[in-house]
């Protein structure tokens, strides 16, 4: 018996990618920032992870459409390892494969600079699904 499951929770760090297979299948590349605030030695600290995200079909392009750098999201998802020969070494790299992205709100400013309104981020709300599901392929 085993268990594979992540549940995160960040910003965005660069632009979706959006890519499809030869089969025309859509997937999605995201990277994303957590961090993690302790105190050491009376000093706070900010420790940062980096995460890679990948994101399958309508959702995939749903998150290219709607997401950018700095966006905070979500993601409920299961941990992936990829491996592969290079130079006769076997390499791997360990990513989230997403089963669901959250859509946390995003904050939008008018021409003046000013921080939204609630009516704002009620319209925002109305364009931008809070959550995305993504299926295994």
């Amino acid at each position: 018996m085993s268990l594979n499951s992540v549940n995160i929770m960040g910003n965005l760090t660069r632009d979706p990618e959006l890519k499809y297979t030869s089969s025309g299948k859509a997937v999605c590349n995201l990277s994303i920032a957590n961090n993690r605030v302790y105190s050491s030695n009376g000093q706070k600290v900010t420790e940062v992870s980096y995460f890679d995200v990948e994101v399958w079909g309508a959702v995939a392009e749903n998150c290219s459409k709607y997401l950018s750098k700095g966006r905070g999201i979500v993601v409920e998802g299961r941990l992936k390892q990829d491996r592969w020969e290079k130079d006769g070494k076997t390499q791997s790299r360990v990513r989230i494969s997403a089963n669901n992205i959250h859509f946390l709100p995003g904050k939008r400013d008018d021409s003046s600079g000013t921080p939204s309104t609630s009516s704002d981020a009620d319209h925002i709300a109305e364009e931008q699904p809070s959550t995305a599901v993504a299926w295994d392929e």
